[in-house]
Parts: structure tokens; C-alpha cells; sequence
């Protein structure tokens, strides 16, 4: 009954998602194949990962699961029922003094599961006016413990004035995702170096979305 309910659930939510912002999906440098991957993108809202999930064909919904903050994800048994049961999210407290559980560790299990992953490597929302706020370092270390497995720049354009902060009503408007070309970490490269190379290929995405 539970799984049944998360189906319906998760049906609902991707119907409402793309009458609310009509998602156009661009798979400009890689195509929608069945193959394990890190899908990586700008975070500028909570439902970045639903848009992102999706638009992906349901061959790849199905085993694609988003990484998520634990603590707003559990906060109430229906965020719980959404964030557990229908999107099968990878929770992961971002509070060092309440956190049980290594996040890479966590992250690099699901992969190890046969999982695809979608990541947002900012770790937080951005607020500013910044584009794209530095990464953090489990981009990095997801790459260099999985070198066999592509890791997917996305671009996510204007959900952010979909669903700005502290709104609950969402704004009607088209939304686009550009899915960028594949990144493997370099033998011999830098954690820096990988971080600000990943950093240039999402902010580059943001050039190519069409007006």
C-alpha cells in the first residue's frame, strides 16, 4: 500500500511540475542512456531536484535518486513520505555535530547500489547574485572513488522565479535544463583544479540557454 501510494505520489508531483513550469530539457553534450551517472546542477531552490528528476525519461527516473538535507527532509512525516518513500532520496544531515553517518560514504554507497545520483555540489541554496557559488568537495571525492561513472553538468534555468524562498504558490513559467557534457576526474589532477574545472562547465551551460 505505502509503495503504492509513493507511485501516485511521485506521478502527481512530476504532472504538476511540468504544468506549473513546462520543462524543456536540452541534452546538448550527452544523450538520455541508460547508463550510471552523477548528475551535478545550480541550486537555487527546493525544487531543483524535482524538476531535474522530472525531466529525466522514466527509464532513468527509476534509478536516479537526489541527494538531500536530512533535516528538512524529515521535518514533518509528509516531507518524510515524499523524501523517503517517493523520491527515495539519499538524506544527508548537513549538521557536523548531529551527523552519524559520513555524507561521501552515504553518497558512494547508493552509487555502489547501481544507483544514479543528483547532486548539488553549491551544498547550499544560492541566495546571492552570484551565479554559482564554489563548490564543495564531495563532487571531488564522488569522482575519484568512481572514475568509471559520468559525471553530468545541468544547468536549472529560472525555477528560481518559479519558487523563490519562503513561497508557497509557485509562479507559472517555462523552465529549461541544459544537461552538459560527461567529466571524469584526470589521473593526475588536483582536487582544486577538478572543482574549478566542474565549476567552469555548469557556469558555461548557463550561456547556451536559449531566450
Amino acid at each position: 500500500m505505502r509503495r503504492a501510494a509513493a507511485a501516485f505520489a511521485g506521478s502527481a508531483i512530476t504532472l504538476f511540475a511540468r504544468i506549473v513550469t513546462a520543462p524543456r530539457a536540452i541534452w546538448s553534450g550527452i544523450e538520455p542512456l541508460p547508463k550510471q551517472r552523477v548528475y551535478f546542477a545550480n541550486h537555487t531552490s527546493n525544487a531543483d531536484f524535482v524538476l531535474l528528476w522530472t525531466v529525466l525519461p522514466p527509464m532513468l527516473r527509476s534509478r536516479t535518486r537526489p541527494v538531500a538535507a536530512l533535516e528538512y527532509w524529515l521535518k514533518t512525516p509528509l516531507r518524510a513520505f515524499i523524501g523517503r518513500d517517493v523520491f527515495n532520496a539519499v538524506l544527508i544531515d548537513r549538521r557536523p555535530e548531529e551527523r552519524v553517518e559520513d555524507p561521501v560514504a552515504l553518497m558512494g554507497k547508493a552509487l555502489a547500489e547501481g544507483s544514479s545520483l543528483i547532486l548539488f555540489p553549491e551544498g547550499v541554496r544560492n541566495m546571492t547574485e552570484e551565479p554559482l557559488l564554489p563548490f564543495r568537495t564531495g563532487l571531488y571525492h564522488l569522482a575519484k572513488q568512481n572514475p568509471g561513472i559520468d559525471l553530468v553538468p545541468v544547468w536549472i534555468s529560472n525555477l528560481n522565479r518559479v519558487m523563490p524562498k519562503g513561497e508557497i504558490i509557485p509562479l507559472p513559467l517555462i523552465c529549461t535544463l541544459t544537461f552538459g557534457a560527461p567529466l571524469h576526474l584526470g589521473e593526475t589532477e588536483e582536487k582544486a583544479d577538478f572543482l574549478a574545472r566542474s565549476h567552469a562547465a555548469l557556469i558555461a551551460l548557463k550561456e547556451t540557454v536559449p531566450a
